[in-house]
């Protein structure tokens, strides 16, 4: 199926320089492309692995392995006790 678009003259000559570099065609960066947004549109949150976290996020993990005699019931009462000194 035909589509036109109006692109700036200066952005076509780059973009067929890409074309040319990846030894494509600029309909198929054109199609990769509205493939890509639309997936992204379709499941803004999926991620696929974690390669693809930005690493700020990366950095928030900071439990490894839980502890199996771990006691969250007596670590939120001392939490609560150091915050509200009762």
């Amino acid at each position: 199926m035909k589509l036109t678009l109006n692109i700036e003259p200066g952005l076509i000559d780059q973009i067929k320089k890409v074309a040319k570099k990846r030894n494509t065609s600029i309909s198929k960066i054109a199609e990769n492309f509205f493939r890509k947004e639309i997936e992204s549109e379709s499941e803004p949150f999926r991620i696929k692995s974690e390669d693809e976290l930005p690493e700020w996020v990366k950095q928030l993990t900071i439990a490894g392995n839980p502890v199996s005699d771990f006691d969250h019931k007596a670590e939120y009462h001392k939490h609560l006790e150091e915050k509200y000194g009762q």
